[in-house]
């Protein structure tokens, strides 16, 4: 949750106030004014979220006075609502930035895969870590060395995080990497079923 400002006066608004839902990705946009009040961004809160996707169980936003203000605290104590006030320059406060050492999927429909039919190749590829971040929308991947000749940078679209499974003691392991003429293959284990066609 938090503002855009400085808008050109429209309606007598001035600012929006953006609430994003964390699972779903949804956007709220609220037009508001620069000079809200924590009062009246409650009542705000209370008619454009909670009366239509229900009370949240955490609110990520910044250190503004607004959101620190004894009126938001006390208010939050009440409703049970965690709050997570993000620093300066840190935006992994809302858990949807990668860092340096996560696993992303990267998606294969940029790289050239040697296959018959791009319908059979796998839509992700291996999981990669993650090395650095290069601006807000790019991460630098580490690369196997047979990819040595490819930029190990790739803009955000193309990656999807690895999610741990919530299943208690619950590991999934990617299969055995076997490297054939310096390409990377998957070696089948057995076959599980087959069926003829007649």
């Amino acid at each position: 949750m938090d503002f855009i400002t400085q808008f050109p006066l429209s309606s007598n608004f001035d600012s929006i106030l953006v609430v994003v839902d964390r699972f779903s990705k949804m956007a709220i946009l609220i037009p508001t004014y620069s000079t809200i009040t924590a009062l009246d961004l409650a009542q705000i809160f209370i008619n454009h979220v909670y009366s239509k996707h229900g009370l949240p169980i955490s609110i990520v936003s910044d250190r503004g006075s607004l959101f620190c203000s004894s009126f938001w605290t006390q208010l939050f104590q009440q409703l049970k609502i965690s709050r997570d006030l993000s620093t300066a320059f840190h935006p992994e406060t809302d858990g949807q930035t990668e860092r340096p050492g996560d696993k992303v999927w990267l998606a294969s429909k940029n790289i050239k895969i040697t296959r018959p039919t791009k319908k059979l190749s796998e839509r992700w590829l291996v999981p990669f870590e993650v090395l650095k971040k290069i601006g807000s929308h790019a991460y630098h991947l580490k690369l196997p060395q047979q990819w040595k000749s490819a930029l190990p940078v790739f803009h955000v679209s193309l990656l999807e995080p690895v999610k741990q499974s919530t299943i208690l003691n619950q590991h999934q392991f990617p299969p055995p990497l076997v490297i054939m003429e310096e390409q990377e293959e998957w070696e089948v284990a057995q076959a599980l079923d087959s069926k003829i066609k007649r």
